[in-house]
Parts: C-alpha cells; sequence; structure tokens
C-alpha cells in the first residue's frame, strides 16, 4: 500500500495505492459521512482518494495503544480481552504501553481512590495529543458501591472520558464493545481542522 497527498484547487486529497492481492475492502472503515472515499477500479493501480481528515482518523482508530490504569478488579477483565479468546489486537489495540509518552488511550479499570487519583492525573498529563479515555467498570465511571471519602465519584471529575463501560466487572467483550465505540468517534473527528491549524494555515 502506497501513500501520497496532493493539494489541487484548494482542496487536499489523499492519494493510497493499493498493492497486488489488497482489495478496496481494506480501507472501507474510512468512509463516513463527514469524510467519503472515491474509488473507481478503471484506473491502473486501484487508486482510492481521500480526505486528509478521513486517512488519519483510520489510521488513529485502528492503532491505539492502551495505557492500562488497572486499579482493582477491573484490571482482570482488561488482561482477559488481550488473551487468545478474545484478542483485542484484531483492533489493533493490543500493545500495552507502561509508558504515557507511547500511549494514546488511557484505560482506567478499577476503583480510584483521592490517594490513587493525583498518579492517574500526572499520567494522563503526560500522554500526548490526541489522547483519549475509557472508564471501565461502574468504580471508574461513578465510584461503584463505594460512597465513602476515600473514593472519587468518577475518574471524569479529573480527566475527560470519551467512553464509559458499566458492569462490575465488565465482561472483555464490553471492552471490545467500548474499544469499537471510541472507534467510532475517532472516525468523526476533524484532524487536521482541530489538531493541525499551524500546518494549514502555512500551505
Amino acid at each position: 500500500m502506497a501513500v501520497g497527498c496532493n493539494r489541487t484547487g484548494g482542496a487536499v486529497f489523499f492519494k493510497i495505492r493499493l498493492a497486488a492481492g489488497e482489495s478496496e475492502n481494506t480501507l472501507v472503515g474510512m468512509s463516513n459521512t463527514l469524510s467519503p472515499v472515491a474509488y473507481d477500479a478503471k484506473i491502473e493501480g486501484n487508486v482510492i482518494f481521500t480526505q486528509v481528515d478521513a486517512a488519519i482518523n483510520w489510521m488513529r482508530s485502528n492503532s491505539l495503544w492502551p495505557m492500562p490504569m488497572g486499579l482493582a478488579c477491573c484490571a482482570i477483565e482488561l488482561m482477559a480481552a488481550s488473551s487468545s479468546r478474545f484478542d483485542i489486537s484484531r483492533f489493533g489495540a493490543e500493545v500495552m504501553r507502561f509508558s504515557p509518552r507511547q500511549a494514546d488511550v488511557m484505560i482506567v479499570a478499577g476503583t480510584v481512590t483521592y490517594k490513587m487519583a493525583l498518579a492517574v492525573k500526572r499520567i494522563w498529563d503526560q500522554m500526548p495529543e490526541p489522547k483519549w479515555c475509557i472508564a471501565m467498570g461502574a468504580c471508574a465511571s461513578s465510584g461503584g458501591m463505594y460512597r465513602s471519602y476515600a473514593v472519587l465519584q468518577g475518574i471524569d471529575h479529573l480527566i475527560p472520558v470519551d467512553v464509559y463501560i458499566s458492569g462490575c466487572p465488565p465482561r472483555p467483550e464490553a471492552l471490545l464493545d467500548g474499544l469499537m465505540r471510541l472507534q467510532k468517534k475517532i472516525m468523526g473527528e476533524n484532524a487536521v481542522q482541530d489538531q493541525k491549524r499551524e500546518l494549514l494555515e502555512s500551505i
């Protein structure tokens, strides 16, 4: 697969040339209402034209590197999602990075106490943009059964959350469903306009 960028008449087109043996179904996830994909089988070499937003969002949504914040029993379900039975690698999210500078999405799995909250916030601040957060389980989402002075009543009081996963603890299938919902949310973002303003102004 070869990738190229071209600017024509004020519009930026992203050109992807498929290699032999690859089909247009490889990039079917890039098509959405905001950024459509144009494909013409009559052109030699199978050239696909799309918008830069669609291509970048497609790449980001299929290469999410989690930063696992396993704070309680939900972390066991997070570990199970990486096993061969559930196979989180189908979504490109099997690269669990325990370094925040190499992570895209923080998965908060478990009870967040006030003692641990500042450590979670510090790790979140060290993650590079763009970044996303998944609150896994009832404790991370709302404090769960722990209505006490020691437990933070939802990680969203500290950092912005993109996807909430219910359950106590949620099964690995629920985590995969939350991951797919996050992928769908990423596909609708304006990646270039929101995050690359200086680049657009310089072109």
